[in-house]
């Protein structure tokens, strides 16, 4: 695919001082986008205007949300599948009623398009069925449930007012940037680097399609360019066990990982098995190997 030129748009990423959010926030600005960011966190980035604030705010979205934009990218988002269990209105006042506010000061605005990261949680536990767009959505926790509520808040306004709505759903995203996270990969990095022990939920037999930050970018450029409307899985269609991860990590990091089982958590689906038909015939071809990407991440930590 043809490099994107985005010269002349005007983007706001919400979440674009996150792990996901800096590298989409360089890509947009690489490809000759004005960048605007809101987060809660302070933006490094140099370019656009930025907004430190919560979306949960109205005043908040009402600053960011500019008539000037040509789209908006969102990213910010409530993503702890356990503490939506624990907490699940909180889950919803952001990744719901935030996702709406923005939508709808997008539509009285006149911001023509609207991308959402959104995940494959949505589907649901369909066993070793490779997941694909089509499928039912069935979410099994108020985490999965909000992000399906926001691809249906996107295909009302898709259907009701023209705009151009696209729910990238993500796998397991990974890369550098994400030293400050909880999920497995940073893990298993602390775990090597303070020679900690890692704890695996079940057997260690569950199965999870890894995505390189930089495929995402890749991935969302795909969907700009295209103008595609509905939900576009984002992976690499490749699926790996939690153990074989584990050896995958001791590998790049020339060190053995020890290891504790302890009882799987609710919610947790077996295997994320996904196909990326779809945004391969858009142009998407995931390059960064898994090898390759975890350098990457052990990069920062060591």
């Amino acid at each position: 695919m043809p490099d994107l030129d985005l010269t002349g748009e005007h983007v706001l990423v919400t979440g674009g001082a996150g792990f996901i959010g800096r590298s989409v926030v360089a890509g947009l600005a690489a490809a000759g986008a004005k960048v605007s960011i809101v987060d809660l966190l302070p933006s490094t980035a140099s370019g656009g205007e930025s907004i430190v604030g919560d979306l949960c705010d109205p005043a908040v979205r009402d600053a960011a949300v500019t008539p000037d934009l040509t789209g908006i990218v969102h990213l910010a988002a409530f993503t702890s599948v356990l503490g939506s269990l624990r907490d699940p209105a909180a889950v919803h006042r952001v990744n719901v009623e935030a996702t709406a506010g923005l939508l709808e000061l997008a539509r009285l605005r006149g911001v023509p398009r609207f991308v959402l990261a959104s995940t494959n949680a949505v589907t649901g536990d369909v066993g070793d069925t490779p997941i694909h767009e089509e499928l039912p959505i069935r979410p099994l926790t108020p985490y999965g449930a909000t992000k399906a509520a926001g691809e249906m808040l996107l295909s009302g306004y898709a259907g009701g007012y023209g705009m151009t709505t696209c729910a990238l759903r993500l796998t397991n995203v990974y890369g550098p940037g994400m030293a400050h996270k909880d999920s497995l990969i940073p893990r298993l990095m602390r775990a090597v680097r303070d020679d900690g022990v890692i704890q695996v939920y079940g057997t260690g037999e569950q199965r999870r399609d890894l995505v390189h930050v930089s495929d995402v970018v890749a991935g969302l450029m795909v969907a700009w360019r295209s103008a595609h409307v509905g939900p576009l899985i984002i992976g690499t269609g490749r699926s790996v066990s939690v153990l074989d991860i584990i050896d995958a990590v001791a590998k790049a990091t020339g060190t053995p990982i020890r290891t504790e089982h302890v009882p799987a958590k609710p919610g947790e689906m077996p295997a994320v098995v996904v196909r990326t038909d779809r945004a391969a015939a858009l142009g998407y071809s995931p390059a960064m190997s898994l090898e390759d990407g975890l350098v990457t991440v052990w990069d920062e930590f060591r």
